[in-house]
């Protein structure tokens, strides 16, 4: 959409390899950041329409715990219902979809051929964790996470709110329970793999989520599970031609595992990126300039939740955080902007974590076996 925003003129092709829309292992939760991007698209009411807003957000280790009203509310949005609405509004831009896979990529003198009969001036991979874009781009591959994602009805004490509690045995894990404010909630667990060929079983992390929030599993409905490629503190945003965004880039958050918000402003800066450089006459430049876009916008970002994450292996710094965001609307809303957005570590959040720790270190020694 942000190329034909630029360039109505330009063919923009959207391939998929599969039949489209398709459900997707995903919490579902689009941050108001990511409406605001959207609306600059121009399809915000399109694809957020119709859908109640979710004001509360609940976090929750052990005993420690806070429940807030967040700075804007969020939407939780069913993401097969989500794909469908952007492509629609894509289509409407004057986008093509077609159903097409991707093989390979071969570099062209003036375009990159990516196998059965698809060639581009630009490139933009969008195709999610295993991107094979991604691999012929030959870069590293990122720390990967776990998640199981289902659906329930509603649990009454959970209504209104996005719930997350934070797992007993090793950190960043969690169990969240997200109302979608149509009597409907997505329930799941997901938690960082300790390596590339140690992944829980279905029926463990089913487990682990009815441990953690009780009365979301029986009624359970559409299990479906899928790895998360999170941010390292820095990101891979292709190189010449060929540009990657969103899962394909690396770019989950590592605290919270959001995503969405970073797919559809890195979509938006790979477009625009796209679009300068035909116009410049220079695909080739399309990675240089999509990366000077989004560096001012993620940069610092990145680097921050990369250092908020590792902390957070920590249950003491954990729940020295959730303190901190107890006794303060302010730190709240700091580590909210951090965990669903753009945010950084900030200078009264750094304090107020300080201030909580020695509590916190005096609760674990106690509770110590």
């Amino acid at each position: 959409m942000a190329a034909l925003q630029a360039e109505p003129s330009l063919d923009v092709l959207i391939a998929d390899r599969v039949d489209f829309p398709r459900d997707k292992a995903c919490g579902d939760g689009i941050a108001p950041h990511a409406v605001d991007v959207l609306d600059e698209l121009g399809c915000a009411d399109e694809v957020v329409g119709g859908h109640a807003s979710i004001p509360r957000l609940r976090l929750q280790l052990r005993s420690r715990g806070v429940d807030r009203t967040m700075p804007r509310p969020t939407y939780v949005i069913p993401r097969q219902e989500l794909d469908h609405r952007l492509v629609t509004a894509a289509k409407h831009a004057g986008a093509r979809l077609q159903r097409r896979k991707v093989t390979d990529v071969r570099r062209g003198r003036d375009h990159l051929d990516l196998g059965d009969g698809l060639t581009g001036r630009v490139v933009i991979g969008a195709d999610g964790v295993h991107s094979v874009l991604r691999r012929q781009s030959r870069f590293s591959e990122p720390r990967m996470a776990m998640a199981l994602r289902g659906y329930v009805p509603t649990p009454v004490e959970l209504r209104g709110a996005q719930t997350i509690v934070f797992g007993h045995e090793r950190q960043p894990a969690y169990a969240w329970c997200f109302d979608r404010g149509d009597g409907w909630a997505n329930v799941g667990y997901g938690e960082l793999l300790p390596g590339a060929h140690t992944t829980p079983s279905k029926q463990q992390m089913i487990a682990l989520l009815e441990e953690l929030i009780p009365g979301t599993t029986a009624e359970a409905t559409d299990w479906r599970g899928a790895k998360l490629p999170l941010s390292d503190g820095d990101w891979r945003p292709g190189r010449g031609r060929l540009l990657l965004a969103g899962d394909a880039a690396g770019l989950v958050n590592p605290m919270t595992g959001e995503g969405i918000f970073y797919a559809v402003l890195t979509g938006m800066a790979a477009g625009r990126a796209a679009s300068d450089a035909i116009a410049a006459g220079d695909p080739f430049s399309a990675a240089t300039r999509y990366r000077r876009q989004v560096e001012p916008l993620l940069g610092r970002h990145l680097k921050h939740v990369d250092i908020a994450a590792r902390l957070c292996r920590s249950d003491t710094v954990l729940a020295a955080g959730l303190g901190a965001a107890a006794g303060s609307q302010r730190v709240f809303d700091d580590l909210v902007e951090l965990g669903l957005a753009h945010g950084s570590i900030t200078p009264h959040a750094l304090s107020a974590l300080a201030r909580r720790l020695p509590q916190a270190i005096a609760r674990s020694r106690r509770h110590r076996p």
